[in-house]
């Protein structure tokens, strides 16, 4: 007589087996396709943009002009926290080596952040990436496909509302 284990017991080992490799699988390796966004679609439904933009005021000791929002600026849409998403949008680099760089600010048009006010924190994504990615040309668009995050934070250059691990980078094409 051989002794075997109850089938209920094999079942749920199975059954955790399969759903710990499922969580370590990145992404990019099963077949769940990215949603496409687009920047409208991270101020939350029923927030006019054009309450948004606010007034200034100017930091003379560091020659910057900080934009001062109402609160739909930190308005975020909480129905992209944990998404897996393809977004557009062009690169403005926190930190920049000769490997590339591993941290960005992903923003919606080009010199957003560098020569101009900051758009406000709910039109801004925070990008990680490893490893790093080699920027070629700073004024090509890109799109960025990865995991996306609900999480306002303050970085040397703006605020953003948006984190995204990145696991893929690539150019934009039309």
């Amino acid at each position: 007589m051989t002794h075997s284990q109850p089938p209920t017991l094999i079942n749920r080992r199975m059954l955790l087996g399969a759903a710990g490799a499922a969580a370590i699988v990145p992404h990019a390796a099963t077949a769940e396709a990215p949603l496409r966004v687009t920047w409208d679609m991270l101020i939350p439904p029923g927030v006019p943009y054009s309450e948004i933009i606010g007034e200034g005021e100017m930091d003379e000791l560091n020659d910057i002009w900080n934009p001062i929002y109402d609160s739909n600026a930190t308005k975020l849409n909480q129905a992209l926290a944990g998404a897996y998403i393809r977004m557009p949008g062009y690169i403005v680099p926190l930190d920049l080596s000769s490997a590339g760089t591993s941290a960005f600010i992903l923003v919606p048009y080009v010199g957003a952040c560098i020569h101009t006010p900051p758009p406000p924190p709910n039109q801004l994504v925070y990008t990680t990436v490893d490893p790093p990615w080699q920027i070629e040309d700073p004024w090509n668009a890109i799109w960025v496909t990865g995991t996306m995050t609900t999480q306002l934070q303050s970085t040397d250059i703006a605020e953003t509302g948006y984190a995204l691990a990145a696991d893929k980078i690539e150019l934009f094409t039309w």
